[in-house]
């Protein structure tokens, strides 16, 4: 007996099949979201470098804006295991950001062409990227009780400022080109020094 094809490929299908081509729908449209944004994006080039039809991007994703939450709940879930919140080193933390999006350019695209075409979005009781933050926030919170942190200092208040700061160069990309033209050191090295020592003078690292 001849197995089931794939509805997209003509390959036999087996059981992760589906799951399969849904991971090739989110990978593509990860890097058509960070290069056109959600308006600019299309899903026939989705559909196209995912190897499947638009029909089936369909299947799993009922709009666009249901596709680039997929893909940035999923990213966003990605950054916090990649860059562990250590509360008692908030420099160490700054410096991970840092690198992440320093290696990863696209993916700050990816987010910021979300804040800026869904500014009103809803904010749903199970969001993963709000139940990052909130997690976060409580082990900063953890750590003011246990005395590695600053008290005076609201949680959220601390988790703002150390991203936004190691943020800087990644979400203001003609920065990063005018420090490489004048900067006394050029290096992306002294770039991330500057982020480390910032938020370690802000928030030092617990003895």
């Amino acid at each position: 007996m001849s197995k089931p094809q794939s509805p997209d490929s003509g390959q036999p299908a087996g059981p992760d099949a589906g799951d399969t081509t849904r991971e090739r729908i989110l990978t593509a449209a990860m890097e058509e979201f960070a290069r056109h944004g959600i308006a600019g994006a299309r899903v026939d080039r989705i559909a196209k470098l995912a190897r499947t039809s638009k029909e089936r991007v369909y299947a799993y994703f009922r709009g666009k804006e249901a596709l680039y939450t997929a893909v940035a709940t999923r990213e966003y879930v990605v950054i916090a295991e990649a860059t562990q919140l250590d509360p008692s080193d908030l420099p160490g933390y700054a410096g991970r950001l840092f690198d992440y999006f320093a290696a990863r350019p696209d993916h700050q695209r990816l987010i910021a062409w979300g804040r800026l075409e869904l500014p009103g979005t809803t904010v749903v009781a199970d969001d993963p990227d709000q139940t990052v933050i909130a997690r976060k926030i409580d082990q900063l919170h953890q750590a003011q009780q246990a005395g590695q942190l600053d008290p005076a200092w609201d949680p959220a208040d601390v988790l703002a400022l150390v991203n936004q700061i190691a943020m800087t160069w990644a979400s203001q990309p003609e920065f990063s080109e005018a420090a490489a033209a004048h900067a006394a050191d050029p290096t992306t090295a002294a770039r991330r020094a500057a982020v480390v020592t910032a938020v370690e003078r802000l928030f030092p690292r617990a003895r």
